[in-house]
């Protein structure tokens, strides 16, 4: 009995081991698919469709999302973006010894990168308490690799058309139709900052007509890009063709 036992534990977990393989060995294959290729889906984006808030969605390029708008998502959510390898220790490090509030983002998410977002939207799901945990470790290893990989532009792009910017909006592109009426290239500071300042929760923070955190942190995110403006590779980054 305790060898038939024995020889089923070794097989549950070399087949286990085959299915985290494979699967790995597919994502990867995505992976480099996606530097080139828009995902064609992410599941936070089918989970709002399931859900019934809907998917608007219109995927662009680099060259036609406003300057204004990555220089918003940098001074917004990640300024040390252009020069870190995918994690911002220093402020992991501050997020694990700071007690949150409710008025508060959530420790973990005050802490994420541009990069570590791109790897949860595109790869991963959302979620806190035990799924947060559960994702951190992917996280990680996806946020090296398309570091490795697609590099800062590419990652830049990615996640400025697949983060969530209102209920089933998702994408710069949709979200500057949906609430300024034009093209995510026309975009000015103000509507780019106004934009961005809902990314800790869009389906709480309203853009239009906009709650009371978008326009204080937009008027943040407005300072904090007068301030980033002039970085060299700020700038570097930006303006790469």
């Amino acid at each position: 009995m305790k060898d038939q036992q024995q020889s089923f534990a070794k097989r549950f977990f070399r087949r286990f081991f085959k299915i985290i393989l494979y699967g790995f060995i597919l994502s990867f294959i995505y992976l480099l698919i996606c530097k080139w290729l828009m995902p064609p889906i992410t599941i936070t984006q089918l989970g709002s469709w399931i859900s019934g808030n809907g998917l608007k969605r219109d995927y662009v390029s680099w060259n036609d999302i406003s300057a204004n708008v990555k220089l918003a998502a940098i001074s917004g959510e990640d300024q040390l973006f252009p020069v870190h390898n995918g994690f911002d220790w220093k402020a992991i490090d501050k997020s694990l010894n700071n007690t949150s509030s409710k008025n508060k983002r959530p420790a973990g998410a005050a802490a994420s990168t541009i990069s570590q977002q791109t790897a949860k939207n595109v790869f991963l799901f959302q979620g806190e308490g035990v799924l947060r945990y559960m994702r951190k470790p992917p996280e990680a290893v996806y946020t090296k690799l398309i570091e490795w990989i697609w590099g800062k532009r590419r990652i830049l792009e990615v996640y400025l058309n697949t983060s969530e910017m209102g209920k089933g909006i998702f994408g710069i592109e949709a979200a500057a139709q949906q609430y300024f009426h034009k093209h995510a290239k026309d975009l000015s500071r103000n509507e780019a900052a106004e934009i961005i300042a809902c990314l800790p929760n869009p389906e709480i923070y309203a853009v239009k007509p906009i709650s009371r955190f978008v326009a204080w942190k937009s008027r943040w995110i407005l300072r904090q890009m007068n301030n980033m403006q002039s970085d060299k590779n700020v700038i570097a980054l930006i303006n790469k063709k």
